[in-house]
């Protein structure tokens, strides 16, 4: 179903698996209207024309460094940065939330490409960010790719690239669905942790290992999970005007960054998260009188004690 965060809108879909492996979902009254004398191409096209496309993603913004490519290394991905963008905005990540828009920035930083049996394997560092709280960086890519290869996902069937990019972007919408309900991302995780799996019994292992236990950290980091509802849906509250309810949220965010700080007090992404929502934190807090709150997020958050520390003077 489409999911709006703020009103709950639902509205009634039809999806339809093309022979490209999207899925495009169009609301059944856009659906055209077929004649018993068009044939499948036209039935097709006019699908296609008609639907509207629910993303999981937005503007998906991808960038490549590729000085320390030779130059027929160079041309032979030519065509990847559209197809990466394509694969990401138009496949059909979750049934659930369709219409979340999430913006996406991933830079590839290629060191280089390798013979690998009869293939070129290009390396590469990448790093993946929304340009808020959710940033991962990952150092050891190894993947083929050569004119005309186009990207699709495929749980069942291992890729090196497609599987890559789909870790990480299931990495990045179960922290988002985290934001729309607790826990809400258990199942976005198990994928990325399903694709790692398999990414570790291929003849392209590299890295692997090492992204099962990122998505074990990340699914098992359960007070920042909650952390990040709580201040999600207390912000929400807070603008509602509902100030009771919001208060109480905050503190059942601070009890989730609690767990985190006994279990470990810089955790990385803890950090990330708060970095990128201290001055709105703060400002909140201050508004509703909640010292005590800023004191708990000094000792929390002690990279924006000074944040802290001006709203409570």
């Amino acid at each position: 179903m489409v999911y709006i965060r703020h009103n709950n809108v639902k509205v009634t879909e039809v999806v339809l698996n093309h022979t490209l492996h999207h899925n495009i979902i169009c609301s059944s009254e856009k659906l055209p209207l077929f004649s018993k004398t068009m044939d499948i191409k036209q039935i097709l096209i006019s699908i296609l024309f008609s639907c509207i496309v629910y993303g999981q993603f937005g503007e998906v913004k991808v960038v490549f460094d590729n000085s320390l490519l030779k130059i027929h290394e160079q041309q032979n991905i030519l065509l990847l940065k559209q197809d990466i963008v394509r694969y990401i905005k138009t496949t059909r990540w979750d049934e659930d939330y369709s219409d979340l828009l999430i913006p996406l920035h991933i830079q590839f930083i290629f060191e280089g490409a390798v013979q690998k049996g009869a293939q070129e394997a290009f390396l590469a560092q990448v790093l993946f960010s929304t340009g808020t709280d959710q940033r991962y960086f990952d150092k050891s890519l190894q993947f083929p790719y050569g004119h005309g290869g186009t990207l699709y996902f495929d749980l069942v069937q291992f890729d090196p690239l497609s599987s890559f990019l789909a870790f990480y972007v299931n990495l990045i919408l179960a922290g988002e669905i985290d934001t729309y309900e607790p826990m809400g991302g258990t199942r976005m995780l198990e994928m990325s942790r399903e694709i790692a799996l398999r990414g570790t019994a291929s003849e392209y292992s590299r890295g692997w290992s090492d992204r099962v236990q990122l998505v074990n950290d990340v699914s098992t980091n359960f007070g920042l999970r909650k952390a990040k509802f709580s201040y999600y849906y207390a912000m929400e509250l807070f603008q509602d005007g509902d100030i009771d309810e919001a208060v109480l949220e905050f503190k059942n965010m601070i009890k989730g960054l609690d767990e985190v700080y006994d279990r470990s007090p810089r955790e990385h992404y803890t950090m990330l998260f708060l970095k990128a929502h201290t001055n709105e934190l703060a400002n909140v807090l201050q508004l509703l009188g909640q010292k005590n709150m800023l004191r708990d997020m000094m000792e929390l958050d002690p990279d924006n004690l000074e944040i802290y520390k001006k709203a409570l003077n």
